[in-house]
């Protein structure tokens, strides 16, 4: 397969990647999928998301966003385009290299070779998880289940009515105790997990104005079920209890520009990749799409949105070459 050069890779299977090969196939433009070994698998945000409410159409799925994605991958392979999707399960790509004569060499998670015209990278994000006694482990069980969240477009809705912690300790989480307790009057309980709290004047002002509790000891444990999808609250170190019956994490993201950044493209002071509106990058070749690329919200339809118009500037480039080869062969003037 090293000696074929494909038209398109893409690398990450969320919803941004998943939408990205969907478009290239389905625009008969033949298409490496790369969707990540099992150890990338758990590192996205697709493996722990379970239900999905912003979304029409998403609701009936157990895990909201690997079974649509699961559904239209099955649909490419078996279609009438399946001879333009090469699906590589479990595969991820481990290092990519421009080669001098245009494209890219990438090398997989098997150590397998390909080459390929164009990439889009969809490797995405994950939200920072808070240590409790040392370990992200005791917050897992509740994570992305309804019961500890962290995006406020996809499960604010959940706050209405209930006590709610947000664990932060940077400038952002004040807001977002705010927007919870504006949208749906809910209590709110800072918690800085031990950390110094870095809120701005602005932040001070919204925890005074709204009366919001602050607690800065680290927190120890977690006390719920979370089989039962049942949170009581945390156990902080100086022996405060704090109930919670819904806690947000506002600690930031962690990018997966890795393999970005080894082809020099261009992030932002986030680590987010710098692109054009059609996720074009510094590299030409070298696109972005869905919560990798800076500038757009991180949400399912963004990440759809991304994915299409990277996928359709990449064909409209190879259609062009197509067309002037056929006014070449025509003797037509361009």
């Amino acid at each position: 397969m090293e000696d074929k050069i494909y038209p398109i890779a893409v690398i990450g299977g969320g919803a941004a990647g998943t939408m990205a090969v969907l478009r290239t196939v389905l625009n008969n433009d033949e298409t490496l999928f790369f969707p990540g070994n099992g150890k990338d698998k758990k590192r996205s945000r697709a493996f722990w998301v379970r239900k999905v409410e912003n979304m029409p159409g998403h609701l009936s799925y157990k895990k909201g966003i690997e079974d649509p994605n699961l559904e239209s991958l099955k649909f490419l392979a078996e279609g009438e385009f399946k001879d333009k999707f090469h699906w590589l399960k479990g595969r991820g790509v481990v290092e990519i290299k421009k080669r001098p004569s245009g494209g890219f060499t990438l090398t997989d998670s098997k150590g397998e070779q390909y080459t390929a015209r164009f990439i889009i990278l969809a490797t995405g994000v994950m939200d920072v998880q808070p240590e409790i006694d040392g370990s992200i482990a005791p917050i897992l069980p509740y994570a992305n289940v309804q019961i500890v969240d962290y995006c406020i477009r996809c499960d604010g809705h959940h706050t209405k009515g209930k006590h709610v912690s947000v664990i932060g300790h940077q400038m952002d989480a004040p807001w977002v105790g705010a927007i919870l307790h504006e949208r749906y009057d809910c209590p709110i309980h800072l918690l800085t997990n031990g950390k110094e709290p870095e809120f701005d004047e602005d932040g001070k002002k919204l925890i005074k104005a709204y009366n919001f509790k602050v607690s800065t000891s680290p927190i120890i444990g977690v006390e719920g079920d979370d089989k039962k999808l049942d949170l009581k609250g945390f156990q902080l170190a100086d022996g405060e209890f704090v109930q919670t019956d819904f806690s947000f994490i506002s600690l930031g993201m962690i990018v997966y520009n890795e393999l970005a950044k080894s082809l020099g493209v261009d992030v932002d002071d986030r680590g987010f990749v710098i692109t054009d509106a059609k996720g074009h990058t510094n590299i030409e070749g070298v696109y972005a799409a869905g919560d990798l690329r800076a500038g757009v919200k991180k949400q399912i339809y963004t990440a759809w949105d991304t994915a299409v118009d990277s996928a359709d500037h990449i064909n409209g480039i190879l259609r062009r070459e197509k067309r002037n080869k056929a006014y070449q062969d025509s003797d037509i003037k361009i």
